[in-house]
């Protein structure tokens, strides 16, 4: 028996790297730097007195030993994640736990959840927001709203809404020749080449410009004369009413799909359903 057991962080650090094969990308999700955990790791190889990793330049892969570990490793952490669902029971009444993009967070629910909370005000929401897409048995949460949502075990997974996307800029950006606009590049969907591959105009999008990962950021910046881009219809509508936005066509191409997922030990609690009810009546009078 071991004199003294691994620390958790250790054993996340290393189910992180050994799942993702990469030391730098375990530390992204688990929001550490990458020397915290290649610390982590070279301190549970010398605790178990063998290597656990063969490092070839910025990949690892594991060995034997480190294989065998890891089913053991995601076993226990699942294990735990189960238990600590299970105190869901003993948090305060009323309590309800969100998790959405933090895009969706600042441009469409933030800004609409005073009318959630005139209409509930015994409750005591908690919004969580998060980059990647959370794994709901291992995170307590009630519920997750984005558009990069797949289904999951335990989970109810329903779309809500297949969004628009359009090319905008800010008034001051649009009266200058298109020559001088700067060009606002995102990820994923906000990419130009959606624009470009469903049969959008060319409406002056240049190659280099501005790049951002994030798309509240990417949104931000239009609003703030920055440059064009291609922007959701969903989360653009408030500052597009404000007169922030202008469109730079008419025409529409095929975004993102914004979809929840409930967790089953969630679906049948009041608040929660409440919760559902005003985010479905709010999503549907919007469209």
């Amino acid at each position: 028996m071991l004199k003294h057991w691994p620390p958790l962080n250790a054993l996340r650090g290393f189910e992180a790297a050994a799942r993702l094969g990469s030391f730098h990308r375990a530390a992204e999700e688990l929001h550490l730097s990458q020397s915290a955990i290649s610390q982590q790791i070279r301190g549970l190889e010398d605790s178990l007195e063998q290597p656990l990793f063969f490092r070839q330049g910025r990949s690892v892969t594991l060995t034997d030993a480190g294989i065998d570990l890891l089913e053991t490793t995601q076993s226990l952490l699942r294990q735990l994640a189960s238990g600590i669902r299970r105190l869901d029971q003993y948090r305060k009444p009323n309590q309800l736990i969100v998790n959405t993009s933090p895009a969706f967070a600042r441009h469409w629910l933030v800004p609409r959840l005073g009318d959630f909370r005139r209409q509930h005000p015994q409750a005591d929401l908690w919004l969580l927001t998060s980059e990647e897409a959370p794994d709901m048995t291992a995170q307590t949460l009630d519920i997750s709203i984005r558009d990069d949502l797949q289904a999951q075990a335990h989970c109810e997974h329903r779309v809500l809404l297949q969004d628009r996307l359009y090319p905008a800029c800010h008034p001051s950006v649009l009266a200058l020749p298109a020559a001088e606009r700067s060009t606002l590049h995102g990820e994923r969907e906000m990419d130009w080449s959606q624009w470009q591959v469903q049969g959008g105009a060319d409406v002056g999008q240049q190659r280099e410009g501005l790049n951002f990962s994030e798309p509240g950021q990417l949104l931000d910046a239009a609003c703030q004369g920055l440059g064009i881009a291609l922007v959701s219809e969903l989360l653009a509508a408030p500052a597009r009413a404000q007169g922030l936005l202008q469109p730079l066509d008419e025409a529409y191409v095929r975004g993102p799909r914004w979809s929840w997922l409930l967790h089953e030990d969630s679906a049948r609690d009041p608040l929660v359903m409440r919760f559902c009810e005003w985010l479905l009546a709010t999503l549907s009078f919007e469209k």
